[in-house]
C-alpha cells in the first residue's frame, strides 16, 4: 500500500520535490493556498528570467550564506543537472553573455511553469488549491481549512516574507514559534538600500544607473551596474553585498560601501592618466581620460570639496574607492528575496524537523541567502530535490 506525502506551499522548491518523488511508492498532495501554483515563480520572470548560472558547482556553492547548509543539495542537484531536467520536460536553455542561464528565445515564464505543472499531473501529483495550513493538532496531524489531515510525510515550502500578493507573506513564522521551533523574523535581501542624497544630486540623478563598477562591502566585491533611485540605490552590483550590509546595520545602524567607478584600471593608472593628460579641466579628464558618465561626475562634484575634486592624486584614490552611507534596508515586501524564517538548527541534514519527525521544511522559509543571478531558484531546486531522493529511499 502506497504512503501519503502532503506538500504545503505550490512554490519552486515544491513543485520540483514533487517532480523526483516516487509516485509509484508515494501518494503526493499539494496544498496551495492561492487558486494557482507557482506565482512567485512568475513575478521571478519580469526581471530576466535566470533559471540558475553556468559558474562551476564549486562557485556556486559559494555564493550563499552560510555556504556550508546546502553544499550537500546543491551537488544532488546541480545547475547542469537542473538544465538537463528541463530539457527533459520540453525547456531547453541557453548561457546569456552574463553567464546566467535563461530559457531558449520566445519561451516565457508561464511556458515553463506550465510544462512544469503538466509534468506533475501526468505523474499523478494532486493539487488542492484554497488550502491553507494552519497549524497542528495534539498529535502532529496537519490543520488545513481547519480540518484535520493525517499524512505519513509532510514536506513545508512556505517560501519567505516579500512579495505578498504572490501567497509568501510568512504568515507561518507565528505558527512555527507556537510549536517551540525557533524562528528569526524576515530581512530583506536583493533589495534597494536606503542612502540620504544630497538633494541637488538626487534631482539631476535620479533614475540614472552607475555601469561597469564595483562595490565592496566588509570582505566582499560585487562587480556589475546600479540604479541611482530617490530612496537610495539598487541593482546586481549591490544585491550580493546584502549579507555584509545588514551585518553592518544590525551593528551599527548604518552600513559603509565603496564604489569602485573603474575596476578595470589599478589606482596607478588612473593616477598616471590624470597626471599625463592633455587636457586641463579635471571634468574634461574624467570624461576623456577615464570615460566617466556624468552621473560617476556629479556624485564625485557633489560628495568631495572643491579642493578634493581637484587634486589628482586625492581624486585618484577616491574614484577606486568612493564611499556610500546606507541607512537601512528597502521595504520587505518589495525585497526579491529575504532571510530569516526557520533557524537552521530546527531542521537535520536532510531538513526533517527536530522536534517532528517525518516533517521537513525547504525552500527559502529556511534561514540562508542567495544573490539574484539564478542563484535563489537553483537552491529550491536542489533542496527539493535532494529532499524527494532522500524520502524515496526511505522504506
Amino acid at each position: 500500500m502506497k504512503k501519503s506525502i502532503s506538500i504545503i506551499g505550490g512554490g519552486s522548491s515544491s513543485l520540483l520535490l514533487a517532480a523526483f518523488l516516487d509516485t509509484h511508492k508515494f501518494d503526493v498532495t499539494i496544498y496551495e493556498q492561492n487558486k494557482t501554483a507557482g506565482r512567485k515563480f512568475l513575478v521571478a520572470g519580469k526581471g530576466g528570467f535566470n533559471l540558475t548560472h553556468s559558474e562551476a558547482i564549486s562557485e556556486l556553492i559559494n555564493r550563499y550564506t552560510p555556504n556550508n547548509f546546502l553544499k550537500k543539495s546543491l551537488l544532488a542537484f546541480t545547475n547542469n543537472d537542473f538544465r538537463d531536467w528541463l530539457e527533459t520536460i520540453g525547456i531547453p536553455t541557453y548561457i546569456g553573455s552574463s553567464k546566467r542561464i535563461y530559457p531558449e528565445e520566445g519561451i516565457k515564464p508561464i511556458t515553463v511553469l506550465n510544462s512544469i505543472l503538466n509534468h506533475l499531473k501526468e505523474k499523478g501529483i494532486i493539487f488542492k488549491y484554497r488550502h491553507t495550513f494552519s497549524g497542528w493538532d495534539a498529535e502532529n496531524n496537519l490543520i488545513i481549512n481547519n480540518k484535520i489531515t493525517s499524512s505519513d510525510y509532510t514536506v513545508f515550502a512556505l517560501g519567505g516574507g516579500s512579495w505578498k500578493i504572490t501567497g509568501s507573506d510568512g504568515s507561518w513564522l507565528e505558527t512555527f514559534q507556537k510549536k517551540g521551533i525557533r524562528i528569526i523574523p524576515f530581512e530583506a535581501s536583493n533589495c534597494a538600500f536606503k542612502i540620504d542624497w544630497n538633494s541637488k544630486f538626487i534631482k539631476s540623478n535620479e533614475g540614472n544607473p552607475l555601469k561597469n563598477i564595483a562595490i565592496s562591502c566588509l570582505e566582499k566585491t560585487q562587480k556589475g551596474e546600479a540604479v541611482i533611485t530617490n530612496f537610495g540605490i539598487e541593482g546586481n552590483a549591490i544585491y550580493g553585498l546584502s549579507p555584509q550590509i545588514r551585518k553592518q546595520l544590525n551593528l551599527k545602524e548604518k552600513a559603509i560601501v565603496y564604489i569602485d567607478f573603474k575596476p578595470a584600471f589599478t589606482l596607478e593608472k588612473i593616477s598616471s592618466k590624470m597626471r599625463k593628460s592633455s587636457f586641463k579641466n579635471t571634468t574634461q579628464i574624467l570624461k576623456k581620460e577615464l570615460k566617466l558618465s556624468n552621473t560617476q561626475i556629479d556624485l564625485l562634484k557633489n560628495y568631495l570639496s572643491k579642493e578634493a575634486y581637484l587634486n589628482s592624486e586625492i581624486l585618484s584614490k577616491i574614484i577606486k574607492k568612493f564611499p556610500l552611507e546606507i541607512t537601512a534596508l528597502g521595504v520587505l515586501d518589495k525585497a526579491i528575496s529575504t532571510v530569516g524564517g526557520l533557524d537552521l538548527n530546527a531542521v537535520d541534514s536532510n531538513f526533517q524537523l527536530q522536534k517532528i519527525p517525518n516533517q521537513f521544511c525547504i525552500g527559502e522559509m529556511l534561514n540562508w541567502d542567495a544573490p539574484t543571478g539564478g542563484y535563489l531558484l537553483q537552491a529550491c531546486a536542489s533542496s527539493g530535490v535532494f529532499l524527494a531522493k532522500h524520502i524515496n529511499k526511505i522504506e
